[in-house]
């Protein structure tokens, strides 16, 4: 059931209602969502308590009252330094195989408690995007890129010089970083646009946390799955009011 639910794309809220605790942490962690609530309703999320967005066609930046959501409204400077005075040109075959060969982990790089109410469980976890695909431009910047995004515990693939036509093909990535001129950034961002599945980001400036990492979010009411079930019948009730 939870790959047929992953398998829609999209990736906003995901609530479950169960008072067994291995089987609500086999579901939480299975489900790609960006909210996921246990045991209560599926509104009202608290900014600084329970980060609210999503995932795949559900969205693809911060999540909305975050730690990372003030990086939504900036552009870091990425590192100067001149284009390389001979295009490189990478080989999509190669790429492709690059991106085959990489696979998210399955297990969060970072975890971390959020502020609650007394009886409630909030929980911030950082998951691994597919790779960052770093185009430069030149061979210097893509491996600038590509450092830069594992140090955060992210994945990323070098692709200096890959055509933007190219990526209409490419299967595999999460995002694409790119410190080139306007012109072509503005080839690469409409190639992106014209893919099928959820519009990719494009990092023009320095490579930070939201481009390589996903945010999901868990919340439970620890009260409800302490075995009083009219807390549950109260939790399900709201869901659908």
């Amino acid at each position: 059931m939870i790959g047929d639910i992953n398998a829609t794309g999209y990736g906003l809220t995901f609530g479950f209602h169960s008072r067994i605790d291995d089987r609500v942490q086999q579901v939480s962690e299975a489900v790609h969502a960006g909210n996921i609530y246990i045991n209560r309703n599926q509104i009202g999320a608290v900014v600084g308590s329970q980060p609210f967005g999503g995932e795949g066609l559900s969205g693809t930046g911060p999540k909305a009252g975050g730690p990372d959501y003030l990086l939504r409204f900036v552009t870091p400077a990425a590192p100067g330094g001149e284009p390389p005075a001979t295009p490189d040109a990478a080989d999509p075959a190669q790429v492709q195989a690059a991106l085959a060969a990489l696979a998210p982990s399955p297990r969060p790089v970072s975890e971390e408690a959020m502020p609650g109410p007394t009886g409630e469980s909030n929980r911030l976890c950082h998951y691994q995007r597919a790779p960052l695909l770093c185009l430069g431009p030149g061979a210097e910047a893509a491996r600038a890129q590509a450092k830069a995004a594992r140090a955060l515990g992210g994945l990323a693939v070098e692709a200096p010089g890959l055509a933007p036509e190219t990526l209409a093909t490419l299967e595999g990535f999460g995002a694409v970083a790119y410190w080139g001129g306007k012109a072509g950034a503005r080839a690469i961002a409409r190639a992106l646009a014209a893919r099928e599945g959820p519009i990719l980001p494009l990092v023009t400036g320095a490579i930070t946390r939201p481009d390589v990492l996903i945010e999901r979010h868990v919340c439970v009411d620890t009260t409800a799955s302490g075995g009083n079930a009219a807390l549950l019948a109260q939790a399900a009730g709201d869901d659908h009011r």
